[in-house]
């Protein structure tokens, strides 16, 4: 089944606020189990589907809100896109720096926030809806979607070029093959802030299929490319 994803970057007063929203499409697998027929109560094989990873992004929507734009203004923005989503549609936000005060303005809107806290570290950590992520997590899920071609780019959008451009510049400071880079490199310089949107959105799915199964996560050995919807 589809399941929406929404990514938002909140920018501080030089970088912009970016949102994006990824349509995941899971892979199917049919699953045997042995299961008691309700009327003769005898053993049986049934068969249902499991959806798991690996997954495709299909990029939906991206927008960039104006340097400067005020933090209400950007939060009855995230509101709209999210009322024109389907129900369960799930809102994963920066919560690093600025971000924690625009997140509980979120929640006092009705929202349910997944609230990301990006770290240096090694785990991941969780407190109800607010997670402590390694910053080489998020990386990595985003360059195995690229390494795979799991992640297409609708090709109408008006912001596409940007973010083929942003991920252009990314590969160059990432190892796709292996998810490592100078990190510390990655947000410097650039504006790289529909990267983080979009990747954050990845990590967030990735995370939630592989918590519904159990799965670890699937690497594929394929070339690299960005293509379009």
């Amino acid at each position: 089944m589809t399941r929406y994803f929404v990514g938002l970057d909140l920018g501080q007063a030089a970088d912009y606020t970016a949102i994006s929203a990824i349509e995941v499409h899971p892979t199917p697998y049919p699953v045997q189990y042995e299961d008691r027929d309700p009327e003769t109560r005898r053993l049986r094989t049934s068969e249902t589907v499991v959806e798991s990873i690996p997954l495709t992004h299909h990029v939906r929507h991206l927008e960039r809100l104006p340097i400067g734009t005020p933090y209400p203004t950007q939060v009855a923005r995230v509101k709209e896109i999210m009322a024109r989503l389907p129900p369960g549609t799930d809102l994963i936000v920066d919560n690093t720096g600025v971000g924690r005060a625009v997140t509980d303005m979120l929640f006092l809107e009705g929202l349910t926030p997944v609230c990301v806290t990006i770290t240096g570290g090694d785990t991941v950590n969780r407190d109800g809806p607010y997670f402590r992520v390694p910053k080489r997590d998020i990386v990595g899920e985003l360059a195995v979607s690229l390494q795979n071609k799991r992640l297409k780019i609708a090709a109408a959008l008006p912001d596409a070029e940007t973010l083929i451009n942003e991920l252009l510049a990314f590969k160059v400071k990432v190892n796709l093959k292996t998810a490592h880079d100078s990190y510390e490199a990655w947000r410097e310089g650039d504006h790289d802030d529909l990267v983080l949107s979009v990747g954050m959105a990845v990590w967030a799915a990735t995370w939630y299929y592989s918590q519904q199964t159990g799965d670890d996560i699937v690497v594929f050995d394929e070339p690299v490319s960005i293509s379009p919807v």
